[in-house]
């Protein structure tokens, strides 16, 4: 028999035990979270555990879960943005700004055909997303500077949109997707599920999704398997910027109006969606999955607490507090990860 497959040259139980908890405490740690909850709010609260409280939670991580998926990209990639929020205010409101809206809305606007509306919103935030990589990747902005700045200019077109009013009409399509059902379902719900859906596809069986955790985990060793390191980041920033701006569409028909600072919230929301589901800060470990985890844990975090009065103030710093528990296991999982790497 071969000396490397002898009793006496495996790794101790414990360094295996460890090995084991290293790679599994990002998924273990969220799915325990998320079912503490449930139980929790369960007994606490009769009207929690219900169906038609599903849907509620459902319909409002929706939101959060497509601006989500796109930050999932950023992430893996071992960036990060923190422009989204302000990405789906400017395209809420400029779809929004380009629909005839009611006499009483005091916005000088530029009515068009609903589609031409959509485009000209998803072309807003795509330019975007592309000014972003661009900085990011061809000046060498850090993204975090990057997408503060774009954060800023994100919500300069808002205010420059609107000047402080309130528009209430979008197009037909989007006010059906975001408020409407089909066959009982939410569409906002169905189109959360899509992005989830294709995310998970692309990240998982396509070569581009490969390359998102190579960059992640390694961007010199993926630079020099000949991997385009910017051309990939890149491209996750501007999904970000896309999927933020059919959050912020679909928003804006939700919660049936387009103002400034509206979804102000979405960027502590959707990275703590990314976060708290288990996918690494550092780049290259988690994916959709992840993120999904993320949300229900949110959704029943936020839902739950209204179905059993906690104070609205006490309400924002337990959120905080999971969020810091989460960078905590995030970062201790990865010097986990690290050093069951370095002894085996």
């Amino acid at each position: 028999m071969d000396a490397t497959t002898t009793p006496a040259s495996r790794p101790p139980f414990a360094q295996r035990a460890g090995g084991w908890l290293a790679q599994r405490l990002r998924n273990i740690a969220p799915l325990l979270t998320l079912l503490v909850l449930v139980l929790f709010f369960s007994v606490a609260s009769p009207s929690f555990a219900t169906v038609g409280n599903v849907w509620n939670i459902l319909q409002q991580v929706s939101v959060t879960g497509i601006i989500a998926v796109g930050l999932t990209f950023v992430i893996l990639t071992a960036e990060i943005d923190l422009s989204v929020a302000a990405v789906a205010n400017a395209t809420g409101i400029v779809v929004a700004f380009f629909t005839l809206q009611d006499a009483s809305v005091n916005i000088a606007n530029l009515p068009l055909p609903g589609f031409a509306a959509i485009l000209l919103a998803l072309a807003a935030c795509g330019l975007l997303g592309l000014v972003t990589a661009f900085g990011v990747t061809r000046i060498g902005i850090p993204s975090f500077i990057m997408t503060l700045a774009m954060m800023q200019i994100g919500a300069g077109v808002s205010a420059l949109l609107v000047r402080g009013q309130i528009a209430y009409s979008v197009p037909p399509l989007i006010a059906t997707l975001g408020s409407r059902s089909f066959l009982g379902v939410p569409w906002i719900v169905i189109v959360a599920a899509l992005f989830l859906l294709v995310a998970h596809v692309t990240l998982t069986y396509t070569r581009f999704g490969r390359y998102v955790y190579m960059v992640g985990g390694n961007r010199e060793a993926a630079e020099n398997s000949g991997v385009n390191a910017g051309l990939v980041v890149g491209a996750a920033l501007v999904i970000s910027a896309v999927c933020s701006g059919v959050a912020g569409m679909l928003g804006v028909a939700y919660f049936g109006s387009a103002q400034q600072n509206e979804f102000d919230s979405y960027l502590l929301d959707a990275i703590a969606a990314v976060v708290v589901g288990g996918t690494s800060l550092f780049g290259g470990r988690g994916g959709i999955g992840n993120t999904i985890l993320g949300l229900f844990v949110l959704g029943v975090l936020n839902n739950g607490l209204d179905h059993v009065n906690i104070d609205s103030f006490l309400k924002i710093l337990i959120r905080g507090l999971i969020l810091l528990a989460a960078l905590i296991i995030n970062v201790y999982a990865e010097r986990l990860r690290t050093a069951s790497r370095g002894a085996a």
